[in-house]
C-alpha cells in the first residue's frame, strides 16, 4: 500500500475525483490565491535554502527535537509499554508551531506582508502571532466569539504578541465560523496577504502542506524509537483529531507501514447518540466544506450541522482530506471519546506522571480505557499540547478532597 495525494489534491488511486478525498473546489474569486501556491510551494519547501532556516528554527526557535518520554507510571496502570511524543513543550505549547513556522517562511518566499489565520482553540492563533512577531509581519486572527470566551488566556498571547484578534459571532461562533471569515477576508486581500490554514483540511495544497510540515514529528519519533526500544516502529500510535494536523503528522512516516496501528480520537462530546459531538468520521457524509472534499457532519439537504465537543480544537464540523481516506481504506481507525472520559483521562495522566494535557490531547490518553494491549507492546501518544488553555474548564471538575 503506498499512500499518497496527486497533483490534483487527491487522495487515492482511482482515477474518478467522485471516488477520492481532497481536491480544490475555489470560488474564481480565490483562484488566483490558490493557484500561486499551487504553483510554488514544492519548489519552495525543497529548495535548499527554505531547508535550512527551517530546521535551524525548529532546532533554536522551537526547541526540536521534542521528547520521547516513557510514561513508567502509565504504563504500569494500563500493563504496557506508553511513550508520550512531547509537542506539549514546544515553543508555544503544542504542535501548531511546525506548521507555522513553515507557513511564515512560504509567505516570505512569495512575498506577502500581511498574515491571516483562524483558530478554534487558540494554539494556532498563538504559534501564528509568534511566528508573525518573529518575522515583522502585521498578524490578523479570526476566532469564533465562543472560543474567544474560552480560550481566554489565548487571546491575550495573542495580542501581547502584537497579534489582532477579531471575534466572529456568525453561526456558532466557533472555529468553522472563523474559517469561514479569514477565506472572506483572503478572497479580497490575494496580492498582499497569505492565510496560515492551521489543519490538514481546505483546498489543495494545504492538507498536503500542512502535513508535511507536522511530519517532523514521526521523522523524529523514528529515530527517538530506536534509541528507546531498538526498532523505529511501535505497535500503536495513538492521536486526538479535529481537522487533523497533529494525527497527520505523528502518522505520516507509517502511512505505508500496516504493521503499525494508527488509531485517532474524536470529540465524542456528550455522546454519538445525541447531537452534541464532533464525531465527523464516525457520522459524518461526504461531502464539501471549505474548498475541499471529505466527511462533513451535515444533514440529508447537506446543511452543515454545528459540532459541539468540550475541546475547542475539536469543534470542527469536518476533517482533513487525508484522514477521510485513510477510514475509506481502513488503514487507520477513528473512536468517538466523551466529553466526560477525555476529562478522566487527564486527570489520570496529570496525577500519575505530573503532566496537565491541552483537552485535544485528553481524548488521545482516553483511548487508553477502550484498548487492549499486551505487555511487550510499544503504544505513542501524541501529546500534541498543554494544558494551561484549558484550567478553568479543569477547575470546573476537580472534586473537593
Amino acid at each position: 500500500m503506498k499512500i499518497q495525494i496527486d497533483k490534483n489534491g487527491y487522495y487515492g488511486e482511482s482515477c474518478l475525483s467522485s471516488d477520492r478525498f481532497g481536491g480544490a473546489f475555489i470560488p474564481e474569486m480565490m483562484h488566483e490565491n490558490i493557484k500561486e501556491l499551487q504553483d510554488n510551494y514544492m519548489e519552495i519547501i525543497e529548495g535548499p535554502s527554505f531547508i535550512k532556516e527551517y530546521k535551524s528554527l525548529l532546532k533554536d526557535y522551537v526547541g526540536r527535537p521534542s521528547p520521547l518520554f516513557y510514561a513508567e507510571s502509565l504504563s504500569m496502570h494500563y500493563e504496557t509499554n506508553i511513550y508520550l511524543k512531547r509537542e506539549d513543550l514546544n515553543h508555544t505549547g503544542s504542535h501548531k508551531i511546525n506548521n507555522t513556522i513553515g507557513q511564515i517562511l512560504l509567505a516570505e518566499k512569495l512575498g506577502k506582508k500581511r498574515i491571516i489565520a483562524e483558530t478554534g482553540a487558540g494554539q494556532h492563533g498563538v504559534a501564528t502571532a509568534t511566528v508573525c512577531a518573529l518575522k515583522n509581519m502585521e498578524c490578523v486572527i479570526y476566532m469564533g466569539e465562543e472560543d474567544v470566551q474560552r480560550q481566554a488566556s489565548n487571546v491575550a498571547r495573542i495580542k501581547m504578541l502584537g497579534g489582532k484578534v477579531i471575534p466572529v459571532t456568525s453561526g456558532n461562533k466557533t472555529l468553522k465560523d472563523a474559517t469561514n471569515e479569514a477565506l472572506r477576508d483572503w478572497i479580497f486581500n490575494p496580492i498582499d496577504t497569505h492565510y496560515i490554514i492551521g489543519s490538514v483540511v481546505g483546498p489543495h495544497p494545504y492538507p498536503d502542506m500542512v502535513t508535511r510540515f507536522q511530519s517532523v514529528i514521526s521523522e523524529e519519533m523514528k529515530l527517538q524509537l530506536i534509541e528507546k526500544t531498538g526498532k523505529p516502529n511501535p505497535g500503536y500510535i495513538l492521536a486526538c483529531i479535529g481537522g487533523g494536523s497533529n494525527a497527520a503528522g505523528i502518522f505520516y512516516h507509517y502511512l505505508n507501514d500496516e504493521n503499525v496501528k494508527l488509531i485517532a480520537a474524536e470529540g465524542g462530546g456528550k455522546g454519538v447518540e445525541t447531537n452534541e459531538h464532533a464525531a465527523t468520521i464516525s457520522k459524518g457524509k461526504t461531502g464539501i466544506l471549505h474548498a475541499s472534499k471529505s466527511l462533513l457532519m451535515q444533514t440529508e439537504d447537506g446543511q452543515i450541522i454545528e459540532p459541539y465537543s468540550i475541546s475547542a480544537g475539536l469543534d470542527y464540523p469536518g476533517v482533513g482530506p487525508l484522514h477521510a481516506y485513510l477510514n475509506k481504506i481502513k488503514r487507520a481507525s477513528y473512536i468517538s471519546v466523551t466529553d466526560q472520559e477525555a476529562l478522566v483521562a487527564a486527570f489520570r495522566l496529570t496525577q500519575l506522571e505530573g503532566i496537565i494535557p491541552a483537552l485535544e490531547s485528553a481524548h488521545a490518553l482516553a483511548l487508553l480505557e477502550k484498548l487492549e494491549f499486551k505487555p511487550n507492546d510499544i503504544v505513542v501518544i501524541n501529546l500534541s499540547g498543554r494544558g494551561d488553555k484549558d484550567l478553568n474548564t479543569y477547575l470546573k471538575h476537580v472534586k473537593d478532597e
